[in-house]
Parts: structure tokens; sequence; C-alpha cells
């Protein structure tokens, strides 16, 4: 055994030291940067989330690896990126897939290291670790109840919407909201865990994940007159490829033109703010029960989002895409070890995987994608050597840097962002000749190999033969001349 690997095997075996930090780990439901923190919308209602960044280092410019549940969670959890699992769809789960089958997860590491470990709510995707598999990933499984459904719909959308395609006040009372439930669960296990050892205890809300349900309360705080809209523009995709198009060709999620089409962009809109507010008042609840056990001050609290979601941006409502709206997430750590701050460094969800276990004292993995962002929590300007990448199914990438998105298409074509000058991303200025070097700066950070998709993948998977150029949609061919659907 290499001494590395020999001094890291005898540390799990040694057992969390005396003076290790507890790891409170709460993920997020589809969030994008709709937060107070991070000025995304101008009337979002965040407050207990704001309140944990002030007293850590929040980051402002922190990116998904994939925008889409499974492959962004798997890709977290494992410390390795989709292009190297082949998790790139919301099937299979992570275990079914041989390049990730042999991983150890984050919440393993802890587990071994002798740590008290508990989840609740949504940490991997729903039905990815198989019931036989649960133990080795968590010592105990609380409850992960689901949203529940109103007698009537609430949007009027037509056709048959799918299930999910819904926003509204539901259910009448708090307590009966998923969300609450999954807080009540996370903070009885705080108020339960051992005192003779460390624990980690991770808390996965599902909203604002559609259905965007919240009691009536949390909706009479965004009056329906009053809601804002996002800034869009109806060109804006002139001037995007065809290709942008495959990364979301048939989804359940409206298109904005169908949103307003049935006066719905605003209910939608709406929807969103109120069961975000609902949500960070149930994170409000469990970081308060957390300074109620005494244990705060020896706590590391890491809060995440697995992927943003579009409002009508770029046309569309949804995750699927490569742009700022769709990677940009809240990433906010506090607690022993961090300090104050605001950073604005490109910083990726991998890296969370290394970051706790240096912040625990636990031995550092070489078979991880992330780097460890402890020299940003000890100072929040101190520099990074990479941007953040973005993957969404094999040979689809963007490359986000302090001022530069550049984003590169299966097929070859591209989009240019200056986030500074456009942070909208309106206008694409990946043909501009005087920007062929800050391309080619970027272009170094894609991947030089990738897994192919996982044998069983499915869903939101798209396939690209650069060969002949024929591209599938879930199994359906798609041709150079089809109309881009309009649901």
């Amino acid at each position: 055994m290499r001494p590395l690997l020999a001094a890291a095997a005898l540390a799990l075996l040694a057992g969390p030291a005396a003076a290790a930090p507890n790891v409170l780990f709460v993920a997020i439901d589809d969030l994008n940067d709709w937060v107070g923190h991070l000025h995304g919308h101008p009337q979002a209602s965040t407050p207990n989330l704001d309140r944990l960044a002030a007293r850590g280092t929040a980051f402002t410019n922190a990116h998904c690896q994939a925008p889409l549940c499974n492959p962004s969670r798997t890709s977290l959890l494992t410390g390795r990126r989709p292009t190297a699992t082949g998790v790139y769809g919301l099937a299979p789960g992570f275990r079914a897939a041989p390049a990730a089958r042999g991983c150890v997860t984050l919440p393993q590491s802890f587990l071994r290291a002798g740590y008290s470990t508990y989840t609740c709510g949504k940490i991997f995707h729903d039905g990815s670790v198989a019931a036989k598999d649960r133990p080795a990933e968590f010592a105990e499984w609380g409850p992960a109840p689901g949203m529940g459904r109103p007698k009537e719909r609430f949007a009027k959308l037509p056709g048959t919407p799918h299930p999910l395609m819904d926003w509204g006040p539901f259910p009448e009372r708090d307590a009966d909201a998923a969300d609450h439930q999954i807080a009540d669960a996370a903070i009885a296990a705080l108020n339960r865990a051992p005192k003779d050892k460390p624990f980690f205890v991770a808390c996965g809300f599902r909203l604002p994940h559609v259905p965007c349900f919240a009691p009536p309360a949390w909706f009479a705080k965004f009056p329906a007159d009053r809601v804002q809209l996002p800034p869009v523009r109806a060109d804006d995709r002139a001037d995007t490829p065809r290709f942008s198009w495959y990364l979301h060709w048939k989804l359940p999620e409206p298109r904005l033109a169908t949103l307003e089409a049935a006066n719905e962009w605003r209910p939608l809109v709406r929807g969103y703010l109120a069961s975000t507010a609902f949500m960070d008042h149930q994170l409000g609840r469990v970081l308060d029960a957390l300074e109620k056990t005494g244990r705060a001050n020896d706590t590391v609290v890491v809060v995440w989002s697995d992927h943003g979601y579009h409002l009508g941006e770029k046309g569309i409502t949804g995750k699927n895409s490569l742009w700022e709206r769709s990677t940009r997430v809240p990433l906010v750590f506090a607690g022993p070890g961090v300090n104050r701050g605001r950073c604005g460094r490109p910083a990726e969800l991998l890296d969370v995987y290394p970051t706790l276990l240096e912040l625990a004292g636990l031995p550092a993995r070489t078979d991880l994608d992330g780097l460890s962002l402890v020299p940003q929590l000890r100072d929040a300007v101190a520099p990074r050597d990479r941007p953040a990448l973005t993957t969404h199914n094999p040979g689809n990438h963007t490359v986000r840097s302090e001022r530069w998105r550049y984003i590169r298409y299966a097929d070859g074509s591209e989009e240019l962002y200056d986030a500074v000058t456009d942070p909208n991303e309106w206008t694409n200025r990946a043909a501009d000749p005087s920007l062929i070097g800050v391309k080619r700066e970027l272009a170094k950070w894609l991947p030089a190999k990738e897994e192919p998709h996982a044998p069983g993948s499915a869903q939101r998977v798209l396939t690209y033969d650069a060969r002949t150029g024929a591209v599938t949609w879930e199994g359906t061919p798609v041709g150079r001349d089809d109309p881009v659907p309009t649901p």
C-alpha cells in the first residue's frame, strides 16, 4: 500500500479527532440565483440563507457540473465530473454506471471516518440509491416526503401538462408541506445527535422545484399584480446555434411563448418566488435548531443548490441549458475555519467534497475532480487557477471564468458572453475576431476525454454522431430541418 493511502486508511480506522467539526449539509432543489445576496431577482426573499452568508463565505460565481438533478448530485456526491462517470441523464443511478460503481461518496467518507450520519429529504436524486445500498451511504435515512397534489390544477396550460407543471397555494398549513416535514426531521436529528462523536446531518429541501407549491400565506407575500418578470428579449435566440435547442428539445417545462399565451408566466414567477421564500423559512428553522443545540460554533454548514432554473430567459423555463440562469447556483459555507466574505472566483459544486474533507481534518482523496475551496474560505480574494465547467450530455460544455462564459456544443458551434458588460447573455460574441484569444484560453479547459452515456441512460439524453451529424433526443432522431417544438 502506498504511504499516502496507508495513512488515510489508518486515519479512518482511528475515527475522527476529538475536535473534528460537525457538518450540516443542506441541499436545495432547482434554486437559481434568485437569492437576496446574489441579487438575481429584486423581489427574492431569502433572509435565512442571506444571514448564513453574512456569517460565512458566499460564492457569487458558483456553478453546477450538470444542469439536471441526477448528474449534478451524482457529481457533487462522488466528486467526479459527468464526463468521468457517464451519468448525464435522470437515469441510471450512479451505482449502475460502471465508471462510478466503485466511487466512495462524500457521505461514505464521513461515515467511514466515524461520524454519526443522517439524511432526510432529497440528497441523492430520488430512486438513484437502491434500498440494499442505503446503509453504506448513510447510517440513518429519515423521511423524504413528496410534494402532494391539490384536487384541481392551478396552472391553466394547454393540452395535458405534466403533473409537475403546476404552481399555486397548496397545502393550507405549513406543517402539511413536504419541506416543513423535512425540516422537522433535520431538527430532530440535530437534537438527538450523539455528543461523543461528530455528526454529519444532510437535509435536502424539495422547493423551488416544480410543482411550485407553498401555503397561501407565502403567496400572499407576493401580490400577483406586483410580481416583477425577469428581463427577456424576443429575439434572444437569433444569435444562438440551432444545436442549443437540442439540449432541451422536448420537455414538460413550457416555453415562454406557451406561458404568455396561457397568461401563466407571471403566476409561475410568483410561484417560484413564493416557494423559494417558504423553503428559506424552513432553512431558518433548521439553522435556529442548530443554534439551540449549542453546537453551532463547532459545525460547518454548507448550503448548495443542484442547478439553476430559467423562468422565461432565452425563451424557456426549466434547466437543461448551458447559460448562466441554468448553471449559476447559491453556495455558502459557514462555521469553524470559514471567514466572512463574498468570493467572486469561479467555484464548482465538485469542490464541496474536497472542501469538507479538509475542513473536517480528514485525509484528502486523490480520486476527486474538484479543488478544495479552503483557500477562498480563509481569504475570499485568494487566487484560483481554473474556471468552472458545466456539461449537459457528451460534447456540450460551458466554461465560466470571472468575466467570460464560453459554450461549445457537440457539433462545434459556439457562444461567448461577456458577463461584465452583458450579464443577461443577450449578445453572442463567438464570431468576434478580436476575441479568438479569449476563446482559445477558455477552450483549454474543455475535457479531453469523455465517458459515453452509461448503460441504461434515459430521460433528457442527447446524442450526436460526429461522423454523420445525426442527433437523437431520448432515442428519437431529430431532423436538421425539424421545427423547434413548442410545448
